[in-house]
């Protein structure tokens, strides 16, 4: 599959050949959900907890006697239908995350990619670069191209002004190729990769 090769300047630098086992499969909604969901599992905290009956201060003494006082028995005032007491059921601290097989995360990278080329939002660059490091000018060839809510992932390392011009522009996301995800992929409506991005990801995801 041929792509055009654009650059910063809304210029043509040429074409790229694009691997079809990594950029032409068929979209899959299963996959990707069962991709996404994984990412912000693992993402929560879960630090919420409520206290348990044994975490309460007060008392250990039986209220008032089993017997006798025409009450309904009671065994301790930190019981959750007295107030201040436990709450029951509630939330402990715990880990959301759970299991995924690599081959299941390595297919959902592949079909986020195919997805994005398969609806025309896939762009190729030439280079990711802005030495000055301004965010007014880097903001201002996004808007002549047409970015309003992109990722851009750039190889191995990413351009150190790029980087800093483009964290102040709202809905603008530059990750570096090992920090590729599907999550992020989907969440913006355009998808930059760079050339040499392109390489390391497809020799990865082969």
């Amino acid at each position: 599959m041929k792509v055009e090769v654009k650059t910063l300047d809304a210029g043509s630098a040429g074409e790229i050949e694009l691997d079809e086992t990594v950029f032409g499969l068929e979209p899959r909604r299963d996959i990707l959900a069962r991709v996404v969901n994984w990412q912000l599992a693992k993402r929560r905290s879960g630090s919420h907890k409520v206290k348990t009956i044994s975490e309460i201060s007060g008392t250990t003494k039986k209220p008032f006697k089993q017997k006798g006082t025409g009450r309904a028995r009671q065994g301790s005032v930190r019981a959750t239908q007295f107030r201040g007491g436990q709450t029951v059921h509630g939330p402990v601290v715990r880990d959301h995350g759970h299991d995924l097989p690599k081959k299941v995360r390595k297919l959902g990278l592949k079909i986020a990619l195919s997805a994005k080329a398969k609806a025309g939002q896939l762009i190729i660059l030439d280079h990711a670069t802005a030495d000055d490091g301004k965010t007014k000018g880097l903001r201002g060839k996004f808007d002549a191209l047409g970015w309003a809510s992109v990722l851009v992932i750039d190889g191995p390392e990413l351009n150190a002004g790029f980087a800093r011009a483009a964290r102040n522009i709202p809905k603008v996301d530059v990750l570096p190729q090992q920090g590729a995800n599907v999550y992020d992929i989907l969440r913006r409506d355009v998808l930059v990769l760079t050339r040499a991005a392109v390489e390391t990801l497809e020799a990865r995801l082969k």
